[in-house]
């Protein structure tokens, strides 16, 4: 059920970016507001909603649901508990773990620079 609700979710996605790529857009028309007499709604409401319109809302509304749809299966098979609560303490085991991490013998600790005159190691004021 979850890889079926994910390709529809997907196949939704892409529609929608094709939907609104195809949209006629109101900046489209911004050659009439310089000497066309259709200027009048340029920036204003263009009537009612139109086929493309209609379909990308639809679109998005399914898009909405299918999300919380795989949010809902993703989390169901879970338990309650979150990522604090799974994680390993050093207190229920009883060991205790280290502060800092012991350095691997194989790699070689930075020096000072050979130079006693050098300024790699100053910090600006």
């Amino acid at each position: 059920m979850e890889i079926l609700l994910l390709i529809i979710h997907v196949l939704i996605g892409i529609a929608i970016i094709g939907v609104v790529l195809l949209q006629h857009g109101k900046g489209a028309d911004m050659g009439a507001a310089f000497g066309s007499g259709s200027a009048g709604s340029l920036f204003g409401s263009s009537g009612s909603a139109n086929f493309m319109s209609r379909t990308t809302a639809v679109l998005a509304t399914v898009f909405f649901l299918t999300s919380l749809g795989l949010t809902y299966l993703g989390s169901s098979g879970r338990d309650s508990e979150g990522v604090i609560q799974r994680a390993p303490s050093g207190a229920q085991d009883g060991s205790k773990v280290p502060a800092v991490p012991a350095q691997d013998p194989t790699v070689p600790t930075p020096s000072a620079p050979a130079d006693p005159n050098s300024k790699a190691g100053a910090v600006p004021k």
